[in-house]
C-alpha cells in the first residue's frame, strides 16, 4: 500500500471510517494527524458498530500500530473513556502510542466553546462545542498544555492553576460558572495516570518505522472544506484537513508519502452552519428517512444535496489526490434522475473553482448535469461488473469530473461491501 495519506473529499463525514478501516489491513501503521474528539468514524465488523473519536480506526485489527500524532488536540478525561468503552466492546487497547507533544482540550476549552456559540446567535459556526477551537487558539498563542506536562504532576499543577485562574475571569465576563481547580486537577490528573504508559516521541517512533519500511497510513478527520486555510472560512474546523496537515501533524516529511487517497460521498453533506451550494431538501428528507446521514458525534441530521463536481475537483487540486474512494453509492439506488453540480454561478459569473469569498460562494447557484438512475439496489455488487451499467457509468463520469482515478466504491457499512478497482 506504500505511505498513504486518506483525506475527505468534501465537508466530512464521508465514510472516511469505512476506508480506512478497509486500508488498514495492508498497513503497518496508522496515525491520526489532527482534529479531536469532534471527529467521529463509524466502522463496522460484522454486526457489531464501532464509534472512533481520538483512536485510530486501526486498532480493530489486531497487531497494528496505532498513533495519536502532535497534530491532534486530546481531551484526556474522553480518551480514557474511549479506552474504557472499547474494552467493553471486547477491543484491547495495546499498541496505542500518543505523542507527547499533543496539546490538551480542558474543561474550560468547551466552556469558551459554548459561549462563543451563543454570543455568535444566528452567525453562529455551528461547532460541536467539544472545546477544540479554544484549545487550537491557546496553542497557536503558546499558552496550551501539552501530554508531555499532564504525565509530569508538579508542573501540571502550577500551570493548570494559573491557566484556571486566567479561563476563570473570561467565564466570569461571560457570565458563565467559573471552574474547580481541585476537581479539574483531579480528574486530568486521574486520566494522566492511565495515559502515561501510551505517551512517547512519535516523530522518533515514525522515523523508525519509514526507516524499517513499515507501510504508514494517516487518518485525516473532517473534510477539505472545513480545512482552516483551505475551506469555507469562517465556517470551518480550526486544524489543517488537507493532505498537507498530515506531515505536520505527524512530524512525517513530505517526501515520505507515496500517494494521497481522497474519499468523497456519492453526493454531498455538511453539518453545521456554511455556504453548501447543491443542498436539497428533497435528498435530505429521502437519506433521513433511510436512516442514514446523521452525525456519528453529535448526532445531529446532516445537511444533503447533489454531488458537486466543483468542489470534489478544488479538493484533488489542494490534497493532490491520486486514487478516489467513493461511498454511500448505494444510497442513491431508489433515484430516476441523478444530478451532478458541474459549475456554479452568480448572476453573470462562472465559477469552476470553490471561491474563497464567503459571500461569494453563498449566492451561487450550482450548474447540473443529469444522469439516468439505476433503479435497483447495489448493495450486493461484489466487483465493477456487478454494478448497474448505469451506476458505472456514473461513477466514472464523477471520477472524471474530480479529475482523479477511481480505486474504491463503497456499497454498504460492511467491509465486503467494497470494490477495489
Amino acid at each position: 500500500m506504500a505511505n498513504t495519506i486518506l483525506v475527505g473529499a468534501q465537508w466530512g463525514d464521508e465514510g472516511k471510517g469505512k476506508i480506512i478501516d478497509v486500508l488498514t489491513e495492508s498497513a503497518d501503521v496508522v496515525v491520526r494527524t489532527q482534529g479531536g474528539n469532534n471527529a467521529g468514524h463509524t466502522v463496522f465488523v460484522g454486526k457489531k458498530k464501532f464509534v472512533l473519536h481520538l483512536i485510530p480506526s486501526g486498532i480493530l485489527r489486531m497487531r497494528k500500530t496505532c498513533v495519536i500524532g502532535n497534530g491532534v488536540v486530546i481531551d484526556p478525561v474522553d480518551l480514557v473513556a474511549e479506552i474504557d468503552h472499547l474494552a467493553e466492546l471486547g477491543v484491547k487497547v495495546k499498541n496505542l502510542f500518543i505523542s507527547q507533544s499533543a496539546h490538551l482540550v480542558l474543561p474550560y476549552h468547551r466552556e469558551l466553546d459554548e459561549q462563543r456559540e451563543a454570543l455568535k446567535g444566528k452567525n453562529k459556526i455551528g461547532t460541536t462545542k467539544r472545546g477544540i477551537g479554544p484549545a487550537y487558539g491557546d496553542k497557536a498563542a503558546r499558552t496550551g498544555l501539552r501530554m508531555i506536562d499532564l504525565i509530569s504532576p508538579e508542573r501540571f499543577a502550577s500551570v493548570l492553576r494559573d491557566r484556571i485562574n486566567e479561563h476563570n475571569e473570561i467565564l466570569k465576563a461571560l457570565g458563565a460558572k467559573p471552574l474547580s481547580y481541585e476537581q479539574v486537577h483531579a480528574d486530568y490528573r486521574k486520566a494522566g495516570d492511565r495515559l502515561k504508559p501510551y505517551v512517547t516521541d512519535t516523530v522518533v517512533l515514525l522515523h523508525k518505522a519509514t526507516q524499517k519500511g513499515l507501510e504508514i497510513l494517516f487518518e485525516g478527520a473532517q473534510g477539505t472544506f472545513l480545512d482552516i486555510d483551505h475551506g469555507t472560512y469562517p465556517f470551518v474546523t480550526s486544524s489543517n484537513t488537507t493532505s498537507g496537515g498530515a506531515c505536520t501533524g505527524s512530524g512525517v516529511p513530505p517526501n515520505r508519502i507515496d500517494r494521497v487517497v481522497g474519499v468523497m460521498k456519492a453526493y454531498i453533506t455538511r453539518v453545521g452552519e456554511g455556504p453548501l451550494p447543491t443542498e436539497n431538501p428533497e435528498i435530505a428528507d429521502m437519506l433521513h428517512a433511510m436512516g442514514r446521514e446523521f452525525g456519528a458525534t453529535t448526532g445531529r441530521p446532516r445537511r444533503c444535496g447533489w454531488f458537486d463536481s466543483v468542489a470534489t475537483r478544488h479538493a484533488t487540486m489542494v490534497n493532490g489526490i491520486d486514487d478516489l474512494a467513493v461511498t454511500n453509492l448505494d444510497g442513491l439506488d431508489s433515484l430516476e434522475t441523478i444530478k451532478v453540480c458541474i459549475g456554479y454561478r452568480d448572476g453573470s459569473a462562472k465559477y469552476d473553482y470553490v471561491t474563497a469569498d464567503i459571500e461569494t460562494l453563498s449566492k451561487c447557484k450550482p450548474v447540473y448535469a443529469e444522469f439516468p438512475g439505476w433503479k435497483v439496489s447495489t448493495s450486493k455488487a461484489k466487483s465493477w461488473k456487478e454494478l448497474p451499467v448505469k451506476a458505472r457509468g456514473y461513477l466514472k463520469a464523477i471520477a472524471e469530473l474530480s479529475g482523479a482515478k477511481l480505486k474504491i466504491v463503497s456499497v454498504g457499512p460492511a467491509r465486503e461491501q467494497t470494490i477495489m478497482l
